[in-house]
């Protein structure tokens, strides 16, 4: 696999094509949806350790980016087995989060440096 950047629709191309060639098939979607809590809650183990209070226990290592492709990947599975365009939902939040945040984080006195 290239190290090319990839669109939306070919991450979800991606992950279909695997799951039909080596995954037989899609795990239910509740299946999936406590794989990714799961994947979630490996991420949250490795954030904790490395950005929190937590310190690493003998042979755990610090991959928060497999970790966090690891959420991806199931994401995907479940965009692609309920019919989900991320791409276009995708959009769609960033034009929803701009028209409603757009002005509330910069008058935040909280956020200033």
């Amino acid at each position: 696999m290239s190290t090319k950047e990839l669109s939306m629709k070919e991450i979800q191309r991606q992950v279909d094509n695997w799951i039909h060639e080596y995954g037989v098939r899609y795990f239910s979607e509740l299946t999936n949806m406590a794989c990714l809590t799961e994947e979630v809650g490996e991420l949250a183990r490795v954030m904790a350790r490395k950005y929190g209070d937590q310190s690493f226990k003998p042979g755990e290592k610090d991959n928060i980016g497999e970790e966090m492709a690891d959420v991806l990947f199931v994401l995907v599975c479940l965009a692609n087995q309920t019919g989900v365009n991320l791409t276009e939902e995708f959009i769609k939040t960033m034009q929803k989060k701009t028209n409603r945040d757009s002005l509330r984080h910069i008058a935040n006195p909280k956020l200033k440096a």
